[in-house]
């Protein structure tokens, strides 16, 4: 929570900022040198986890399920939220969606690969909207644990915590599921890891 509560405040700043300064440097350039090293921490993330090996031989091939269902329920999700919001497409929704509660990282994506098509001002807001989603989805998750795990079980849980459910909202999983649904809990998180980069700058591209 804590750390949503910063990402929120900085982005506040920077808008603050934006408007009151005579901002004379290359932004395009800086945000593509951000957004090098975040895709350097989610490599880095990944390839330093020791257990990775062992915890991928000691699942069972049925908990790819729950990764599956995250992508495939997201994506409709997202897609349907195009009817609502009209002014974007069905695959600018779905690239939204794409987050999978990766804030951070998504709304920096969507603003780098739409702005060479829509222009810097339609990027931006779209990548607000990916941010401002993404954190909702994170902090739902986070808060409403308890009633998620209750009417849906620990599976759902972890689908609705998305990338967060290997580091973020990890203990809450464990406390309202159980020590048993951590590997697919840590597993789920990876591949939803893994998976951002790829469908966000796909549907960007359609």
């Amino acid at each position: 929570m804590k750390g949503t509560i910063l990402v929120i405040l900085f982005f506040a700043l920077g808008c603050i900022v934006g408007f009151s300064a005579d901002i004379n440097f290359d932004i395009h350039s800086v945000s593509m040198i951000i957004l090098y090293a975040l895709m350097f921490q989610v490599g880095l993330s990944i390839g330093s986890n020791k257990s990775l090996k062992s915890l991928i031989a000691s699942l069972k091939l049925s908990a790819l399920c729950v990764p599956l269902g995250t992508v495939i329920g997201t994506l409709v999700f997202s897609a349907l939220a195009s009817l609502v919001l009209t002014k974007w497409s069905v695959f600018d929704c779905m690239a939204v969606g794409s987050g999978f509660a990766y804030y951070s990282l998504s709304s920096i994506l969507i603003t780098q690969f739409k702005e060479p098509t829509v222009g810097i001002q339609l990027a931006t807001e779209l990548g607000t909207i990916a941010l401002l989603a993404n954190i909702f989805r994170e902090m739902m998750a986070l808060v409403g644990a308890p009633v998620i795990t209750k009417l849906f079980g620990g599976s759902g849980l972890v689908s609705a915590a998305g990338v967060n459910s290997m580091d973020v909202l990890l203990p809450s999983i464990t406390r309202y599921s159980g020590k048993d649904i951590i590997p697919i809990a840590i597993l789920h998180g990876i591949l939803i890891d893994m998976s951002v980069p790829i469908f966000v700058s796909f549907f960007c591209s359609l």
